[in-house]
C-alpha cells in the first residue's frame, strides 16, 4: 500500500502510467478510494474509458470502488470522448468525473483524469487533497473486486451528440456540400461526427476509427509529424478539410486543402474569428504563455479581451467557469468554447471549423491565407530536451540579444520566455516530472524560428557545464 502511494503522482492532466507497472487494478482500486474519502458517499460519480488496452475493466474497477463507498454511479458502456464524460458530469449535475485514459501516450500507457462538478479540468487543489488521502483507508473493493450491488452500464454518448446537434447550425450546414476526412488516430473519437453530422450533405469520411489499443504502432497525438498519410490523403482527394482527433478526442489538429498542415496555435484564432464574427458571440479569448502572438493581433482587432494562463488546460478551464470567454485554447490543441463544458473538445472544435466553411462558403484554406495576411504568418516550433537531471536556465545568464534582436519583454510566471522586439520569441520550461526542458520558439519566418530553438539548446546546454 505504502509502495502504490508513491506511484500515484498527478501531473498536468491526471495520473499517467505504464500498464502493468504501476499503472494496475490494485492502484486504479486504491487512487479510486481516495477520490471516494474525498467525496463521502451519497455524492454522485460518472466514469467513462477511452480505448486503450484494459480501459473498460480498469473503468469497471474503479466504479465498483465507488458503489461499495456509497457513492451513485454512472459507468459508460462504450469507449467514449472526455468531453462526453465531461459533458454527463455537467448536465446530470454529479459531482465528480472519472475518465480512465492516458490521452495522447503511447499504447502502453493508462491513465485517471478527475473532472470536476461543472466537466472542467480537476484543480491543482484537488489533485493534491486526493493524494493526501492515498492508502489512508483499506479499499472497499469486495471480495476480489466484487459489486455489493451491481452497476448497469449506461451510453453516456447520447447526450452528448444531442447537445451538439443543437449547438452546431445544421440548418446552415444541412445542404452544403464540403468533403471533409477525419482521422481517429484509433482513439475514443470514433465516428461521433457523422452522428452529428446525419441528415446533412457534409460529405464525410474517416480513417483510423477502429478500435486498435496498439494505435498502430504509433501514438494518437495530433502533431504533423503522425499525420502525412491524412495530409497526402486530403491533397491527393482535394478534401476542404481534414480533422485529426487524439486519443480520447479532447485535442485537435486539422489539415487545409493542398495538404497543409494547421497548427492548433491557428485553430484556436480561426475559432475566436467564426464565433465573434460570423455567430457575433461576445467574451474574451485564453492562450497559454506559449500560445501564439496571432492571438494578441486577433483579440486587439477584435476589440476583445486576452487572458494568458500557465500552461495547462485546467487554467483555461478554470477562466472560463469564472469570466465570459469566447474560445480559449492550448498549444497541444486543446480548445474550449463558450455555452458549453468548460472543457476541451476536439470533436466540437472540428465542427466549429466546417461551420466557418460553411458560414464563409470557402474551403479551410482560403479561410487559413487570409486569415494570416491580415494577423500575421508566424512560425511555431517547439523541442524538448532530454537531459540528465533537469537544468533551469538563470535569468542573469540569459542574453539580452536573440539572434540580434533585441529582448524587450521577459515573463516568468511559468518557465521563462524571452521577447523581442521584432516578435519573435523563445522559450524554456521545465517538466515538473521528468529531467526533460521543454523549449519553444515563434517567429515571422520559420528559418528564425528554428535557430531560436538550436540558440536555446546551446543555452540550456551551456548552462549545464
Amino acid at each position: 500500500m505504502g509502495n502504490a502511494v508513491s506511484q500515484i503522482k498527478f501531473g498536468t492532466d491526471g495520473w499517467r502510467a505504464i500498464i502493468a507497472d504501476t499503472y494496475t487494478l490494485e492502484n486504479v482500486r486504491i487512487l479510486t478510494q481516495a477520490v471516494a474519502d474525498y467525496l463521502g458517499s451519497g455524492k454522485k460519480v460518472a466514469v467513462g474509458y477511452d480505448t486503450r488496452f484494459m480501459s473498460a475493466k480498469f473503468a469497471e474497477a474503479a466504479a465498483i470502488v465507488l458503489k461499495n463507498n456509497g457513492i451513485e454511479v454512472i459507468l459508460s458502456d462504450r469507449p467514449a470522448p472526455t468531453p462526453a464524460l465531461s459533458f454527463v458530469v455537467k448536465s446530470r449535475r454529479l459531482d465528480l468525473g472519472i475518465m480512465i485514459t492516458a490521452s495522447h501516450n503511447p499504447a502502453e500507457y493508462n491513465g485517471f483524469k478527475i473532472k470536476n462538478a461543472a466537466g472542467g479540468g480537476a484543480s491543482q487543489e484537488l489533485t493534491r487533497e486526493v493524494e493526501g488521502l492515498l492508502g489512508k483507508n483499506p479499499v472497499k473493493a469486495g471480495e476480489a473486486g466484487v459489486l455489493l450491488e451491481p452497476i448497469k452500464p449506461v451510453d453516456i454518448t447520447k447526450d452528448y451528440i444531442k447537445f451538439i446537434r443543437s449547438y452546431i447550425d445544421l440548418r446552415k450546414i444541412k445542404n452544403k456540400k464540403f468533403k471533409v476526412l477525419v482521422d481517429s488516430m484509433y482513439g475514443s473519437g470514433d465516428s461521433f461526427i457523422a452522428q452529428v453530422l446525419k441528415g446533412t450533405r457534409i460529405k464525410l469520411e474517416f480513417m483510423r476509427n477502429t478500435i486498435n489499443p496498439s494505435f498502430g504502432g504509433g501514438r494518437p497525438e495530433p502533431v504533423e509529424e503522425n499525420l502525412e498519410e491524412l495530409k497526402a490523403r486530403v491533397k491527393k482527394e482535394k478534401f476542404d478539410l481534414g480533422i485529426a482527433l487524439d486519443g480520447d478526442a479532447d485535442r485537435i489538429a486539422a489539415v487545409a486543402p493542398e495538404g497543409v498542415f494547421i497548427h492548433p496555435q491557428k485553430i484556436l484564432g480561426l475559432l475566436a474569428l467564426h464565433l465573434n464574427q460570423d455567430r457575433h458571440w461576445s467574451g474574451g479569448l485564453v492562450k497559454t504563455i506559449c500560445g501564439t502572438t496571432m492571438m494578441d493581433n486577433i483579440a486587439k482587432f477584435l476589440g476583445i479581451k486576452l487572458y494568458e494562463t500557465p500552461v495547462g488546460f485546467k487554467y483555461i478551464s478554470n477562466l472560463m467557469e469564472t469570466e465570459d470567454i469566447v474560445a480559449g485554447g492550448e498549444e497541444a490543441g486543446g480548445m474550449g468554447v463558450k455555452g458549453y463544458i468548460p472543457e476541451r473538445d476536439g470533436t466540437m472544435a472540428g465542427l466549429l471549423l466546417i461551420e466557418m466553411m460553411v458560414y464563409r462558403n470557402k474551403n479551410m484554406l482560403k479561410i487559413l491565407n487570409e486569415t494570416e495576411k491580415k494577423f500575421g504568418k508566424y512560425y511555431y516550433v517547439r523541442q524538448d530536451l532530454h537531459l540528465t537531471k533537469l537544468i533551469e536556465p538563470r535569468k542573469e545568464m540569459l542574453p539580452s540579444k536573440l539572434l540580434g534582436k533585441k529582448v524587450v519583454g521577459v515573463k516568468d510566471y511559468d518557465g521563462i520566455k524571452l521577447i523581442c522586439e521584432d516578435e519573435s520569441w523563445l522559450m524554456f520550461r521545465g517538466s515538473g516530472t521528468e529531467p526533460i526542458m521543454r523549449t519553444y520558439a515563434e517567429a515571422k519566418s520559420l528559418n528564425r524560428a528554428k535557430k531560436l530553438l538550436a540558440l536555446g539548446k546551446d543555452i540550456i546546454l551551456k548552462e549545464g557545464v
